[in-house]
């Protein structure tokens, strides 16, 4: 997958491991759900940028862990012609991923990935309403962090 990594704001930083394993996990997805060719936006951010996108996107007033915005689901108008699909966005509070890896005693790697691959399924159409979209976005959840060797 052609996976842009970006930082909001911009002086927000992560190690070059982290940023190669998001890299890694985007490329595993594409793999597995025929996606390779697509077009990848991730933008790693803190408490009150993504706050403020829930808030204005969701209309939900608090910092969240994982945003996506799919591209196929947008007004965008569709690219012609074009080799490459896009797939659209995936923002995660390293803030909020630190807390949670934490609170669930697993390393913040395996936090931000996991959050990750969750906005990826959003990305495909997976969602979590009921009891059994939530089942089986967790069976796909599952199947890619064991698929990238990452446990809690």
């Amino acid at each position: 997958m052609n996976t842009t990594i970006s930082f909001e704001p911009e002086g927000l930083t992560a190690e070059k491991t982290l940023l190669e394993e998001i890299l890694r996990a985007a490329d595993v997805v594409g793999e597995c759900y025929g996606v390779e060719a697509c077009e990848l936006s991730i933008t790693l951010t803190d408490d009150e940028h993504i706050h403020a996108l829930n808030k204005k996107f969701r209309g939900i007033d608090r910092a969240t862990d994982v945003l996506s915005f799919a591209f196929r689901e947008s007004d965008e108008p569709e690219v012609i012609g074009a080799d490459f699909e896009i797939l659209g966005d995936v923002i995660i509070s390293l803030e909020r991923a630190t807390a949670q890896a934490e609170e669930f005693g697993h390393s913040f790697l395996r936090e931000v990935i996991f959050l990750e691959v969750h906005g990826l399924l959003h990305l495909l159409g997976y969602d979590h309403i009921d009891d059994a979209d939530r089942r089986e976005m967790e069976t796909e959840q599952k199947f890619i962090m064991e698929r990238l060797g990452i446990g809690r």
